[in-house]
C-alpha cells in the first residue's frame, strides 16, 4: 500500500474538517487543519490590533508564536500558538468574520503554504482548505471538492456553535457564509475553486457517514493500486 496525499477543498461549513478527521483516523493518516492555521494568524492579527497594512508585523507575530497541533484526552485536535492553547479562541465569531482578509494576504499564504508542503512531503496525509488541490498540493493523488447549499451550511455551523457555547443568530450566519463564499472565490490570491482534476461532491442532504464512505472508497482504490 502506498501512502498518498488527499486534498479536500470547499467553502465554509461544507463538512471538510469533520470528514477529513474521520478519514485520517480510519486510514492512520495525519490530518492537517489548514483552516486552523489561517484562523491562528487571524487571531494574532486581531489580538495585536493589526490590519492589512501590517503584514510584516503579522508575520513577526507568527514567527514569535509558532503554530502547532496537539491532542486532547478525548482524542480531538488542539491548536497552539507558542504555549497558548487557542483551540476555542480561533473559532469565535470575530476570528471567523476576519479570516478572509488575513488569508487573502499573499505573504501570509506564502508562509503557511511553505509550512503545509513541508508537513505533507512524505505523504499519508489529509489536508482540507480552500486551495489545497489547486495551490498547496497540486500533485495530490486524490482531490475532492465538497459543496453544499448556504442554508445547510449555516445550519451546520449554527449547531457547531451551540455545542461550543458560542452565541449565534442563524440568519446572520447565512449572510456571513454567503459573504465569505464571495470573498473566498473572488480573491486575487488562491481563490476558492475546484482543481481541474478534483471530484466535486454535493453534500447537501448527505450525512457525514455518506460523505466519509464516498471519499474513503476513492482513496482506498488509489492506495491499493499496484
Amino acid at each position: 500500500m502506498k501512502p498518498i496525499r488527499i486534498a479536500i477543498d470547499g467553502p465554509a461549513s461544507s463538512g471538510k474538517s469533520t470528514v477529513a478527521k474521520i478519514i485520517a483516523k480510519d486510514l492512520g493518516y495525519t490530518y492537517l487543519d489548514t483552516g486552523a492555521m489561517y484562523r491562528s494568524a487571524t487571531y494574532l492579527a486581531l489580538k495585536n490590533h493589526l490590519t492589512e497594512s501590517d503584514v510584516a508585523a503579522i508575520l513577526e507575530q507568527m514567527a514569535a508564536h509558532p503554530i502547532s497541533f496537539g491532542r486532547a484526552t478525548d482524542g480531538s485536535q488542539t491548536v497552539f500558538l507558542g504555549d497558548e492553547d487557542v483551540t476555542l479562541a480561533i473559532r469565535q465569531n470575530d476570528v471567523t468574520n476576519n479570516v478572509s482578509w488575513v488569508s487573502a494576504l499573499p505573504e501570509i499564504r506564502e508562509e503557511l503554504v511553505k509550512q503545509q508542503r513541508r508537513i505533507a512531503r512524505d505523504g499519508a496525509i489529509i489536508m482540507d482548505g480552500r486551495d489545497i488541490g489547486t495551490v498547496v498540493l497540486p500533485d495530490a493523488e486524490l482531490k475532492i471538492f465538497l459543496v453544499a447549499s448556504v442554508d445547510e451550511r449555516a445550519e451546520r455551523r449554527f449547531k457547531e456553535n451551540q455545542e461550543k457555547g458560542i452565541s449565534t443568530n442563524l440568519e446572520i450566519l447565512k449572510k456571513e457564509i454567503a459573504e465569505r463564499d464571495y470573498k473566498d472565490s473572488h480573491r486575487k490570491v488562491s481563490p476558492l475553486k475546484a482543481a481541474d482534476d478534483a471530484i466535486t461532491f454535493d453534500t447537501t442532504g448527505v450525512d457525514i457517514d455518506g460523505v466519509v464512505s464516498f471519499i474513503s472508497e476513492k482513496a482506498k482504490k488509489i492506495i491499493d493500486m499496484d
